[in-house]
């Protein structure tokens, strides 16, 4: 938000002359004007309101003297005040210039000032400004209802228009020439209930060349009411937005990511609700969406350096796209490879196979099929950008890599390499200077650990912190080898009845810092999030990790 020291007086009368322009509100170029500008108008409104609260009415009028004249000329232009926003800003504004306990003449006149404006903004239009009220009131009806109808008139017959499917030559020349117009009027107005079906209208129309028609303002102030829960549109007519403005698409993909990693709940079932509650993953379906959906997941998964909780939520978003692509299976639609790279065909098949059902060799054995697939790919393929792409392919999927580490528990010696080097390629992919073979031996050394401690019946958290060497920093291991090795404490934790008389020390012992209570909170909710599914036999595993997710 802006600070006290943003607006400036030249800054006030620039915006002034801008509203003194707009008096005359009968013609339609100025009714144009006024809504384009709407967006930057409520921008600096709300800088001013910054600026006011910290300020007493006489210190303002002092610094901002054009500060009465430019406020009353917006209360008095219907346009302005007729979007919601902006009325309620221009409210906040008034409410900071009133005094409680006016001292002198100036605060004074401000407040009579401000209460005649405030009655105003409250007064149905038409009551007091129309000219014409004395011709309403001969036709039998209020103001209100008047300028009711007129509205439901208008927005009908630009509805019979937009949806004619043969138009005349005339109808058409109109319609090129005023659908721009159209979508910029109804900025002011488009929360109001009356023009949602305009709105739709406006959304699936389009010219017959290949130019945008609608105004880039509107477009922007559709997503943002759609986003805020403003409105509510039909599917098809969201889908239409995003498709037709970029910029949209990438605020919703935007405010869904901030939603998310500002979301204070360790709940993934919560974090996938609000993912599906988005549209997006529906909306995915179509490939454009979810390729462009999908690079600003890659973009953020870099700029993060890998940060756990980005993964989860590249793997919930998968997740939902694929349950919702799966839907309506007698639709024609493209086959999956067309979402993703073609060049790891193989791995995707291997990594789209559900384990639901599988028996527990089965699925050490397609475990397997995946590390190979990658293995064949890291020897191949060892430029810095393939390496990526087979592991952001991984990501989507990563309920494998928590299958994984699940199946060490019960798998054969011979087996526990391919596992282990699965693991070590999700906590760390790029083996620069052998950083992923130590990953892999320091790994491998406290797997063996964990097996070998954990066939002791006098099992204890000093035993388990002595045996990974968690009281001296993990021994100096790299970053990506600790993350890897708490997920193999949290998951042989919750997975050995042996341990769960334990489990809430060692949880305490492993989650001294933030950086490790987020990777071990991320684990129990994965784990949680899989296993707790009608059928499955889990519940004493499922109580566990709830429970150690309320208290950690």
């Amino acid at each position: 938000m802006a600070s006290a020291t943003a607006v400036s007086d030249t800054d006030i009368e620039h915006w002034l002359s801008k509203a003194v322009e707009w008096c005359n509100t009968t013609a339609l170029e100025t009714q144009q004007d006024v809504c384009l500008h709407l967006p930057k108008l409520q921008e600096f409104l709300l800088q001013i309101y910054e600026s006011l609260k910290h300020m007493g009415t006489t210190t303002v009028i002092e610094q901002f003297p054009a500060i009465g004249q430019f406020l009353g000329r917006l209360c008095w232009n219907p346009f302005i005040v007729g979007h919601e926003d902006t009325r309620k800003t221009l409210m906040q504004c008034l409410s900071c210039l009133y005094t409680t306990e006016p001292h002198n003449v100036v605060e004074k006149k401000a407040n009579s000032w401000i209460k005649n404006l405030v009655c105003h903004l409250f007064t149905p239009s038409g009551e007091k400004r129309d000219g014409n009220a004395e011709i309403i009131a001969q036709l039998g009806c209020s103001s209100a209802d008047y300028y009711d109808t007129l509205l439901k008139n208008i927005i009908s017959s630009f509805l019979v228009l937009l949806r004619k499917s043969n138009p005349g030559e005339n109808e058409k020349a109109f319609l090129e020439s005023s659908v721009h117009g159209i979508s910029v009027t109804c900025i002011p107005v488009l929360t109001l209930p009356e023009v949602a079906p305009l709105l739709e209208a406006l959304l699936h129309y389009h010219g017959p060349g290949p130019k945008e028609v609608l105004d880039d303002y509107f477009l922007e102030a559709v997503n943002d009411a759609v986003l805020r829960k403003k409105i509510v549109l039909s599917e098809s007519a969201v889908l239409s937005l995003w498709l037709r403005h970029l910029p949209s698409l990438e605020k919703a993909v935007l405010d869904l990511f901030q939603r998310l990693i500002a979301l204070k709940s360790k709940s993934v079932k919560e974090m996938a609700q609000i993912i599906k509650d988005s549209f997006l993953p529906k909306a995915a379906c179509h490939p454009s969406i979810f390729r462009f959906t999908d690079n600003i997941f890659r973009n953020a998964l870099l700029e993060t350096e890998g940060n756990i909780k980005v993964r989860s939520i590249i793997w919930l978003f998968t997740c939902s796209f694929t349950q919702e692509y799966e839907k309506n299976n007698l639709q024609p639609k493209l086959p999956l490879k067309a979402y993703f790279p073609h060049e790891w065909h193989a791995l995707l098949l291997a990594l789209l196979r559900k384990n639901e059902g599988l028996t527990s060799h089965v699925l050490v054995q397609h475990l397997q099929i995946i590390v190979s697939i990658l293995k064949n790919l890291d020897l191949e393929e060892r430029s810095p950008e393939s390496v990526f792409e087979s592991w952001f392919l991984l990501i989507h999927f990563g309920y494998w890599v928590d299958i994984a580490a699940e199946k060490l528990l019960t798998s054969d010696p011979e087996t526990s390499d391919d596992l282990l080097w699965l693991l070590a390629f999700y906590y760390n992919p790029c083996n620069e200077n052998q950083s992923r073979t130590r990953t892999m031996v320091n790994a491998k050394s406290a797997y063996e650990s964990l097996i070998s401690l954990f066939r002791d019946a006098k099992v204890c958290q000093a035993s388990l912190q002595a045996t990974l060497h968690l009281d001296d920093g993990g021994n100096d291991w790299h970053p990506c080898t600790l993350q890897l090795i708490r997920h193999l404490c949290v998951t042989f934790l919750l997975h050995s009845p042996e341990c769960h008389d334990i489990i809430h020390e060692c949880i305490f012992s492993m989650t001294q810092t933030q950086e490790a209570a987020s990777e071990v909170s991320d684990v129990l909710a994965r784990t949680l999030c899989r296993l707790d599914i009608p059928g499955m036999e889990s519940q004493k595993i499922i109580t566990i990790a709830r429970r150690l997710l309320h208290d950690f």
